[in-house]
C-alpha cells in the first residue's frame, strides 16, 4: 500500500487506503471504551491543532486523539494565533514547523491551505481538518467507520444528503468516497443551495425530498451554513425551509424500516432534522461522535509511521515493544 504524507482529502486517497484507515479506526474504538483510555502508540510525538474556524467535535476529538496515544498535544486557535497580528498563514506555518512537531492539523475557511502549507513545511506532515467547502476527510471516514459499524460495508447502499450541499466539504467528500467504494449518493437541496454541475460525481439529484427518500439506506442530514451564505434569499424563511427539506418522522418512516439517520453536527434543532428523530433508536449521530476520537487516532497513528506492537500488562495497561510495523498508508 503506497505510503502518504499528508491527508489532505479523499480525492488523494485509494480504496485500500480509505478501508485501512477505516479498520484501524474500528481497532481504536476499544480504547476508547477502557477504564484508562490511553496506549502508547505516539509517545514521544507532537501534535499541534491550528483552528482559524470554530469547533466543538473535530478540534475535540482530535485533541483526545492524540492524547489518548500518548502524543504531546498543543491547541491554537485563530482567536489566540499571532495572525490577529498581522502574521501571514505561511509565516505561522513555518514558525510552528520550526518546532518540529511530527503533525499539525489545521481546520482553515479558505480551500487549499494544507496542500499550499506543505510546499513550504517539508518535514511535518499535514492533516486537513475542514478546508471551506473543499473537503472534510476525517468526518468522512468517521462516517464510513459507522456505515462499517452498521452494515459491514457501505457498497451497495443508497445515502441520501439533504440540505445546503453548495457549501458542505462533508458532502463533496462524501460524493467522492461513495465514487471510490461503491456506494450511491442521492442529493437533495432547493436549486439555491446545490453548486453547479454537481451531477459530475455521478450522483442523482432530487429538489423534492420525498421523492429521494424511498428505498434510501441512510438519510444523511447537513445543516445551513449561514455563515458561508452569500445570497440571503437562498430559502424562504426556516419554517419553510423545514417543511420542505426537515427529516421528520413521517419523512423517516416514507425511507423505509431500516433506514438510520445520520449528521456530522452541529445540529439545528427544528430546522433541518427534527428533535424525535435526531433522538430516535434510528440515529447514528452520537455514534458518528464516538467514531470521530477512534478514526483521528487512526489518521495520527498512520501520519506519524505506524502503530507500534503491543503487549497487556497484569494491571492491563498495554505497553510498546518498540518494533515498529511500518507505513500504514
Amino acid at each position: 500500500m503506497k505510503a502518504i504524507k499528508h491527508l489532505f482529502g479523499i480525492a488523494g486517497l485509494s480504496r485500500e487506503q480509505i478501508e485501512y484507515l477505516v479498520n484501524m479506526g474500528e481497532s481504536f474504538i476499544e480504547v476508547n471504551r477502557r477504564a484508562i483510555k490511553k496506549a502508547p502508540t505516539l509517545r514521544g510525538k507532537t501534535i499541534i491543532n491550528l483552528f482559524f474556524e470554530n469547533s466543538t467535535r473535530t478540534r475535540t476529538s482530535f485533541e483526545l486523539a492524540g492524547k489518548r496515544l500518548s502524543a504531546d498535544v498543543i491547541n491554537i486557535s485563530a482567536s489566540t494565533s499571532a495572525t490577529t497580528k498581522g502574521e501571514t498563514l505561511l509565516d505561522t506555518g513555518q514558525t510552528l514547523a520550526a518546532m518540529q512537531p511530527h503533525v499539525l492539523v489545521i481546520r482553515h475557511s479558505l480551500a487549499g491551505t494544507c496542500e499550499f502549507l506543505a510546499e513550504h513545511l517539508p518535514n511535518t506532515a499535514l492533516v486537513n481538518a475542514g478546508d471551506g467547502a473543499h473537503e472534510h476527510p476525517t468526518q468522512i471516514l468517521t462516517d464510513l467507520l459507522t456505515l462499517k459499524q452498521a452494515w459491514g460495508s457501505p457498497e451497495g447502499k443508497i445515502i441520501t444528503i439533504v440540505g445546503d450541499i453548495a457549501h458542505s466539504r462533508v458532502a463533496r467528500s462524501h460524493l467522492l468516497a461513495a465514487q471510490k467504494l461503491g456506494y450511491t449518493m442521492r442529493v437533495v437541496a432547493p436549486k439555491t443551495l446545490l453548486p453547479a454541475q454537481i451531477e459530475r460525481y455521478g450522483c442523482k439529484v432530487y429538489h423534492d425530498f420525498d421523492a429521494a427518500l424511498p428505498g434510501s439506506d441512510a438519510v444523511y442530514m447537513l445543516r445551513i451554513q449561514s455563515e458561508r451564505l452569500t445570497d440571503s434569499c437562498a430559502f424562504p424563511s426556516i419554517r419553510e425551509y423545514h417543511e420542505a427539506y426537515g427529516l421528520n418522522a413521517k419523512r423517516l418512516r416514507a425511507a423505509g424500516p431500516d433506514c438510520i439517520v445520520m449528521h456530522p453536527g452541529p445540529m439545528n434543532r427544528g430546522m433541518e432534522i427534527a428533535t424525535d428523530v435526531a433522538d430516535s433508536v434510528k440515529s447514528h449521530i452520537l455514534n458518528q461522535v464516538e467514531h470521530g476520537v477512534a478514526v483521528r487516532m487512526a489518521v495520527l497513528t498512520a501520519l506519524c509511521g505506524g502503530m507500534q506492537e503491543e503487549k497487556s500488562t497484569d494491571s492491563g495497561l498495554p505497553l510498546s515493544d518498540d518494533k515498529a510495523q511500518g507505513s500504514l498508508i
